[in-house]
């Protein structure tokens, strides 16, 4: 009888772990592979109208929502609109506070106040969910930091408005990636769910604002863009794209937290630098940066077995109350949050 508890019980964690790992690939692929299409987007067509494309990106979200709830795929769900809101207003702060920040910053500042953003997800999480980090959990984030700082990292220098705009950024992101896993667990949504309720909102908000704000960072509008069917042709592919990056985001913090999804999350840092490498020639690649990847990758599996281990990282204080569950849908992930994360 024991035998058959423990077989069932490791059958369970080798299918969790299988999922986990594809929601983890599902979201580097996808991530990897909008950075490429924008950067040639923006590069090569000059279309530099990033907060309009980030709204054409939740347009394409809510049509993709609205289809699998119309097919029945996704069921009715409960967000309080306080609550959307706040999700919003976070949301799209990050969205424009990084082109900001990246705009007036130069880009070694902008990466340093990108990696600021564990150790205020860490603090976010102390200070809410009262998750407490082991000896080794804080140091194999120590080491992801140092790992991608030596990677990304040249040309420093910062002034007033553009430190300010990197701490909008850093803040607004933590709390929009936190949010994120704060409203499935305490609303019962899934991935699907939440981005029903949030895309619209944000391509609305985004597709009214983008072009004005678009217009004040780079004195070019958008109604003045020469499109071509090759243009054209990448903004479909970074709209369709854009889905699975979305959902993939949303799955990857749902089953883990803001904090592992940063961790980790800089593997595809690591990985554009390669494709960069391979696409654009050998002058990003030197013996600084490929110690830099190496000290991160490092850094990442140490993360990984530091906080799955008993004490790694674990909530001290009862957990979350939900609200009244929802019925699951067909495409709903797992929720197995517990005092353990």
């Amino acid at each position: 009888m024991w035998m058959g508890i423990f077989l069932e019980a490791e059958g369970k964690a080798n299918k969790k772990g299988a999922a986990d790992a594809a929601a983890w690939m599902f979201n580097v692929v996808t991530s990897v592979g909008i950075i490429i299409v924008n950067k040639a987007l923006m590069a090569t067509y000059g279309f530099s109208y990033a907060t309009t494309l980030t709204g054409m990106h939740f347009a394409t979200t809510t049509l993709m929502t609205g289809v699998l709830r119309w097919l029945g795929y996704i069921q009715a769900s409960h967000l309080p609109y306080p609550e959307l809101l706040k999700f919003v207003l976070f949301a799209n702060f990050s969205i424009v506070g990084m082109n900001v920040s990246l705009m007036w910053n130069s880009v070694g500042f902008y990466q340093i106040a990108k990696l600021t953003m564990i150790p205020v997800s860490c603090l976010l999480e102390v200070l809410f969910d009262k998750i407490r980090y082991s000896r080794d959990t804080k140091l194999s984030i120590g080491v992801v930091l140092l790992g991608v700082g030596v990677c990304t990292i040249t040309d420093v220098s910062v002034n007033a408005k553009g430190f300010i705009a990197a701490f909008i950024a850093v803040w607004s992101t933590s709390l929009q990636q936190y949010y994120v896993h704060y409203l499935q667990r305490k609303y019962s949504l899934s991935s699907f769910n939440l981005l029903g309720h949030t895309a619209p909102a944000q391509a609305a908000t985004l597709l009214l604002l983008g072009p004005f704000l678009d217009y004040w960072l780079t004195n070019k509008r958008i109604d003045t863009y020469d499109y071509s069917a090759v243009s054209v042709m990448f903004i479909v592919i970074s709209c369709t794209i854009a889905v699975g990056t979305n959902l993939s985001q949303f799955i990857c913090i749902g089953r883990f937290t803001a904090v592992s999804f940063q961790v980790l999350g800089h593997m595809k840092t690591i990985l554009v630098l390669i494709m960069g490498f391979f696409f654009f020639g050998k002058d990003g690649l030197n013996l600084h940066v490929v110690l830099g990847m190496i000290i991160a990758v490092v850094g990442m599996v140490w993360y990984g077995n530091a906080s799955s281990k008993p004490g790694g990282k674990e909530r001290w204080s009862l957990s979350l109350p939900t609200s009244r569950p929802q019925k699951q849908s067909n495409l709903s992930e797992s929720d197995e949050h517990d005092g353990k994360v």
